[in-house]
C-alpha cells in the first residue's frame, strides 16, 4: 500500500535534514506503530506523506498503491484515501462541522451527497464517538476542548472511510475515557475494512494497548532505528528510550 523509499525531509527554507534517508513499507490491513523521543522526526514523517507545505522532501519518494505521490497535493492525496488525524485539528471558524464534512464526503466520493441521509449518519457517528448534536452546527473544532478536537478527528474518519490512517499523537490531551472511545472507533472502523492500514506515531504505549500494532518501530535521529512487535513497546516503556542509544539503523 505505502512505500516509502529513503526519504529526507526538512522544514521549507532551513538546510538540515529532519527526516534522513528513511525508508517503510505498509501493506494493506497491517498495523504500524512509530515510537520515539521528541524531536526525532515523529510528526515531520507524517506531514510528509500527507504533503503539507511546511516540509519539502530533499530525496526519495512516496509511494502509495504503486503510483508515486511526492508531488501530490495534500487535496489529491485525501482522495487517494490518505486520512492523517492530526496532533492539534485546525479551527475553521465560519465553517461548521457538517458544512465541512459533506462537502468533504462529496469530494471523495465524486457524488452528491443526499442531505437527509448525511444528517441521520452524522447524528448516528456523533453518538458512536461521545460528541453531541449540537456540535453539528458549530465551527469547525471552534472552541472545541482537546478531547473534543479528536473525536471529531474520527467522526471525519468514519465519514471519509480512507485506505490508510495516521495518528500522529491521537492519546495527546485525552483522558482515560476518551481515548478508550477514540480507540474503540477506530478498531471499529478497520473490523469493518480489514484492508485499512494504520500508522500510530505516539511516545508511550498506552494507546497501542488498545490498537494492537503488527510492528513497533523505534525512530530517532531521523531514521527507525529498531523495530520488532509489542514487546518492544513495553521495553521502552520499562526501560525508556536509552536503551536505543548507540544502535545502528534496523540493528
Amino acid at each position: 500500500m505505502l512505500d516509502i523509499k529513503n526519504i529526507s525531509a526538512r522544514v521549507v527554507n532551513t538546510d538540515k535534514d529532519i527526516l534522513k534517508d528513511f525508508s517503510l513499507h505498509i501493506k494493506e490491513g497491517e498495523i504500524h506503530a512509530i515510537m520515539g523521543p521528541n524531536g526525532t522526526g515523529k510528526s515531520t514523517l507524517s506531514k510528509v506523506i500527507m504533503g503539507h507545505y511546511s516540509y519539502e522532501m530533499t530525496n526519495g519518494s512516496i509511494e502509495f498503491f504503486g503510483e508515486d505521490i511526492t508531488k501530490l497535493e495534500v487535496s489529491d492525496r485525501a482522495r487517494r484515501g490518505i486520512f492523517l488525524c492530526m496532533q492539534d485539528p485546525t479551527v475553521i471558524d465560519g465553517v461548521s462541522n457538517s458544512e465541512f464534512l459533506r462537502t468533504a464526503r462529496g469530494e471523495i466520493t465524486g457524488k452528491k451527497v443526499n442531505l437527509y441521509t448525511f444528517i441521520k449518519d452524522m447524528e448516528s457517528a456523533m453518538d458512536d464517538v461521545g460528541l453531541d448534536s449540537s456540535m453539528l452546527h458549530r465551527s469547525l473544532n471552534k472552541g472545541f476542548s482537546g478531547g473534543e478536537k479528536k473525536k471529531n478527528e474520527i467522526l471525519q474518519l468514519k465519514f471519509l472511510k480512507p485506505k490508510f490512517i495516521i495518528l500522529d499523537e491521537l492519546d495527546s490531551g485525552l483522558d482515560v475515557d476518551s481515548l478508550r472511545i477514540v480507540c474503540e472507533n477506530i478498531n471499529s472502523y478497520i473490523k469493518e475494512n480489514p484492508k485499512t492500514s494504520l500508522l500510530v506515531i505516539t511516545h508511550y504505549p498506552r494507546i497501542l494497548e488498545y490498537i494492537k500494532p503488527d510492528y513497533v518501530h523505534i525512530l530517532k535521529d531521523g531514521n527507525i532505528k529498531k523495530t520488532g512487535g509489542m514487546e518492544l513497546a513495553m521495553e521502552i516503556e520499562k526501560n525508556g528510550y536509552s536503551i536505543i542509544e548507540g544502535m545502528k539503523v534496523n540493528e
